[in-house]
């Protein structure tokens, strides 16, 4: 399994490597008010998925706040249960323990 990660790692390389030779040519990208930029075409690309990469990051930045807010809120209330946890497990020490479930039928495979 190891070495056919690692089989996959190299041919996504290779592949990448592959893309950013083909594609060695200057591209120029035009901003607002007659602004351009020039450089290879890999660049460019580069540069977009970067960008993207984080837009999509920031944009989910508010999400991962509420969650670890929630996460937070959610061990403070199972900490201040605990003590009472703790008292339930004492009683329930002293009730005889359930006898176990039956045994499962054998399951049928095939038609």
């Amino acid at each position: 399994m190891k070495y056919l990660l690692w089989l996959l790692k190299a041919a996504i390389f290779f592949t990448l490597f592959a893309f950013a030779l083909n594609n060695q040519q200057d591209a120029t990208v035009h901003f607002f008010f007659g602004t351009q930029w020039r450089a290879p075409l890999v660049l460019v690309v580069l540069t977009a998925f970067s960008a993207g990469l984080a837009v999509g990051v920031l944009g989910m930045v508010p999400r991962w706040w509420r969650h670890r807010a929630a996460a937070r809120r959610a061990q403070a209330i199972a900490a201040s249960a605990a003590p009472s946890a703790l008292a339930t497990a004492a009683a329930a020490t002293s009730t005889p323990p359930a006898p176990p479930p039956p045994p499962d039928l054998p399951s049928v495979h095939g038609i």
